[in-house]
């Protein structure tokens, strides 16, 4: 098995890198204190292509494989993590199944505005009492002649307030329980979509997430994705691709928490000694470091596995599960590494504490992922 990334590989970790370095760095803790939406930064990232990244050239996106969609939101989560959740929904909750459910004038009409960042997607499956069990969505679209008629809400929407295309869940069969389910291409001019509240959350604080509410909303039977029915297998699909990218996500954040670390430790000084020196600290850093990588390489191996065209539902929940893990425990050991200094706001650590627990949650959370595992163990 080989664990080495190609050169097309290294140069998009290295061209992230620089850009979340030179671009992302120097505003992130203003986004996170104003909770801002970070417009300007997703307007530079689709000229790099990273607001398109599995979106095939023909459609004007970038064309790269699920290893380097894997490495962009790493590395851009390591610097902002509300930036790498809402490049991550719009890659793979949202182009990712128009690519491959869309009919070929869907993808003509949607992927092309995606790539380029003229509209950011959002994924509409989470309702009030839908969560996990996505099977008991109350949300209706009734058939009337060439539309359909939506009814209900969603709820936890990640960049609800701020898309202009959404990937919307709703019932058109009561009676078929889960399999009555369908996906719909919805934006968000359309008559009958509103935004509700944008909730006030513990962190990620520039990523704003917010309900919506559909009354009457007509949406052509063009804009259905995939068949009638296909919903739910839709949103599994979408899913799984994008458990990958919150474990990214979460190796980005335990990264950071590491690299934080590493620096306080050597510069603060205790007993004449800068802190580094401790075996105590050292033994942190060093379990650090060797979760970190071991997340990094299930989430690789799940990426590969997509890209070799595998099933990949486990391995995308063995990561998902293990790096968010990590990512909440790294951020946790960060801020003890930095007493009294962690909980103070002026440090990053602060920020990533806040924003590491949400990895454990959104997309499936924990015990979801071990129940999706256990499945395949069992079955």
């Amino acid at each position: 098995m080989n664990f080495e990334l190609t050169d097309n590989q290294k140069m998009v970790r290295n061209m992230v890198r620089d850009f979340a370095e030179n671009e992302i760095e120097p505003v992130a803790d203003e986004l996170d204190e104003e909770r801002e939406y970070p417009h300007e930064i997703l307007d530079k990232m689709s000229d790099l292509g990273l607001l398109g990244i599995m979106i095939p050239d023909e459609y004007d996106g970038a064309g790269m494989d699920t290893v380097s969609f894997a490495i962009a939101i790493e590395e851009i989560s390591r610097k902002c993590a509300a930036t790498g959740v809402i490049t991550e929904v719009h890659n793979s909750l949202v182009a990712s199944p128009i690519v491959h459910y869309g009919t070929e004038e869907q993808k003509e009409k949607y992927l092309p505005m995606l790539a380029k960042g003229e509209k950011i997607g959002a994924f509409g499956g989470t309702e009030p009492d839908a969560g996990t069990d996505l099977g008991a969505m109350q949300t209706t679209a009734e058939k009337d002649g060439d539309k359909y008629i939506i009814n209900g809400q969603k709820t936890f929407i990640t960049s609800g307030s701020e898309a202009g295309l959404f990937l919307v869940f709703a019932v058109t069969d009561k009676s078929k329980g889960r399999n009555g389910i369908s996906a719909f291409i919805v934006e968000s001019d359309t008559k009958g979509f509103e935004v509700g509240d944008v909730f006030d959350k513990l962190g990620i604080h520039a990523n704003k997430v917010s309900e919506l509410f559909f009354e009457d909303m007509e949406v052509p039977e063009e804009n259905l994705l995939g068949e009638e029915g296909e919903g739910y297998k839709i949103a599994l699909s979408a899913l799984d691709h994008g458990r990958i990218g919150i474990g990214a996500q979460a190796v980005g954040i335990a990264q950071a928490a590491l690299d934080e670390s590493i620096k306080y430790s050597q510069q603060r000084e205790q007993f004449g000694k800068s802190i580094s020196n401790f075996q105590g600290v050292q033994f942190k850093l060093a379990d650090m470091e060797t979760r970190t990588e071991a997340a990094r390489l299930l989430v690789y191996n799940a990426a590969d596995a997509a890209d070799r065209g595998e099933r990949f539902t486990k391995e995308a929940s063995m990561a998902k599960l293990f790096a968010s893990e990590v990512a909440t425990e790294a951020a946790d050991e960060g801020v003890q590494i930095h007493g009294g200094y962690g909980y103070i706001e002026e440090y990053k650590v602060e920020q990533l504490f806040r924003d590491a627990k949400i990895t454990e949650i959104y997309e499936g959370t924990s015990e979801a992922q071990k129940m999706v595992i256990a499945r395949s163990l069992l079955s």
